[in-house]
Parts: structure tokens; C-alpha cells; sequence
């Protein structure tokens, strides 16, 4: 494998190109475990149909664990929106749609969203009242088992140069409620510092899947808190001010 040309730079690992592969290397210090267990999701969610990338093999690099994949020549969706302003609203049908699809699947040996999420709650660096009014509150949400992506944002959708759109990255799928994911994907374009696009997104969402927006908002606490055990610093006191147990009106 040739380790020449760099796709991209994530916390804990870098993308690289060799032809029509594509070789995630991550840091000597990361877990295997979840290493293992991304590979894994890949694997189980290629079997359901969508469009991503398939996993090839999972291997060492210079005694570091790697995932081999398909590489899906293109451009993300956030850089086209990017590069296409005027085309935002036609963008944004398109990422909604592909995530109501990855919703629409089921995958029963993906780990369980609640199970994650109540973990996740308990790692969290909020008070004891909070922590259980949070896991009280994610007991008594509708237990559904949809294919979540849990880190659905522009830049893990591939568009090909003939249209057609890939999912990429994996490593936090679950079998869940959809609108956790929903919420999650909220709050990501909010940590962007894009308000107004997190409101046109939730909005559509909502009337394409005709879900209530409150509903939605319900899981926002559960989510961000989620979200705050590996949120970055800067991010933590943008998401805790969203771990406040309310009933939206």
C-alpha cells in the first residue's frame, strides 16, 4: 500500500488514497476495539443496500491498525454547498432524503442507540439530578430499531462526478430511534456555527417524515450530553447549555 497522497486529516487518524483504495491509519494509542467494531458496522450496513463504501480488509500499517476500503471518487456535500450557495435548498433535499433511506433500513446486529446513549449519559460531566432525569427521559422513548448514522453531515456524503451520492464513515451507527439521529445531526450543523441551516434542516426533515419537531427536541438533552464526553473542549459549554431537561411547547 503507497501512503502518499493524504484525503484527509481527522482526530486520531488520517485518510489516505492509493487508487481505488481508500486506507484509514489510525493513531498507535487508538483502540482496537473500536477499531474492530467500525469495521464492523461498515460490514453489517453494506448489507443492507445503501450506498457506501465497502470494506476490503482491516490490516497494520507500520503497527498501526488501518481500515481498507473502497474509495468513492467525488465531492462532499459540504463542499458543493460550498462551491454552490444558490443550490443550498436542492442540497439540503438531497442530504435529508439519504438519511431518511439509511433510516428506513434495518440492521439487527448493529449495537442498540439506547444502550450506547445511556452509557454515554452516564460517563457525562453533569450533576447526579441531571444524569437521572436524562436516563429516565431515554427509558421512556419509543423503542425503534432504524439504521442511525450518528454523525450525518455534509462532509460524509460522497456525490460522483455521474450524481450519485455515498454515505461514508460508520463508526458510531446504531439501531435506534430515527430522531436521535436527527437530533444529532441538529446539533452537529449548530456546532458549526450554522444556526440557520440547523433550523431549515430540522424543519424539512420534519415535514418529510412527518415527524413532530418536538419530538424531535426531546432527544436534544439526551443527545448533546452524549455528545459532551467526547465533544471538544470549545464544544462542551455550547452543549451543555442544551442539557437542561425542559418539555418543549
Amino acid at each position: 500500500m503507497k501512503l502518499d497522497t493524504i484525503v484527509a486529516k481527522r482526530i486520531n487518524k488520517v485518510i489516505y488514497r492509493d487508487g481505488d483504495k481508500s486506507i484509514k491509519v489510525f493513531d498507535a494509542e487508538y483502540s482496537k476495539a473500536d477499531v474492530l467494531n467500525e469495521a464492523l458496522n461498515q460490514a453489517r450496513v453494506e448489507e443492507t443496500g445503501l450506498n457506501i463504501p465497502k470494506v476490503l480488509e482491516v490490516t497494520k500499517v507500520d503497527g498501526k491498525w488501518a481500515i481498507v476500503s473502497e474509495f468513492i471518487c467525488g465531492t462532499t456535500l459540504a463542499e458543493l454547498m460550498k462551491q454552490n450557495p444558490e443550490k443550498k435548498t436542492e442540497y439540503l433535499e438531497l442530504f435529508v432524503d439519504l438519511q431518511m433511506k439509511a433510516h428506513s433500513k434495518k440492521c439487527p446486529m448493529l449495537n442498540k442507540l439506547k444502550d450506547k446513549m445511556n452509557r454515554k449519559i452516564s460517563e457525562a460531566d453533569i450533576s447526579e439530578t441531571t444524569r437521572y432525569e436524562l436516563h429516565t427521559r431515554l427509558e421512556g422513548m419509543p423503542k425503534h430499531n432504524k439504521v442511525c448514522h450518528g454523525d450525518f453531515n455534509p462532509s460524509n456524503i460522497v456525490v460522483t462526478d455521474s450524481g450519485i451520492p455515498y454515505i461514508i464513515d460508520w463508526a458510531h451507527a446504531t439501531q435506534g430511534n430515527a430522531s436521535a439521529d436527527i437530533a444529532r445531526t441538529y446539533l452537529l450543523f449548530c456546532l458549526e456555527g450554522d444556526r440557520e441551516l440547523a433550523d431549515a434542516y430540522l424543519e424539512l426533515f420534519c415535514a418529510k417524515s412527518r415527524t413532530e419537531k418536538k419530538y424531535v427536541q426531546k432527544w436534544m438533552p439526551i443527545v448533546a450530553a452524549s455528545q459532551s464526553v467526547k465533544g471538544k473542549p470549545e464544544e462542551r459549554d455550547f452543549l451543555h447549555g442544551w442539557i437542561d431537561v425542559v418539555d418543549y411547547e
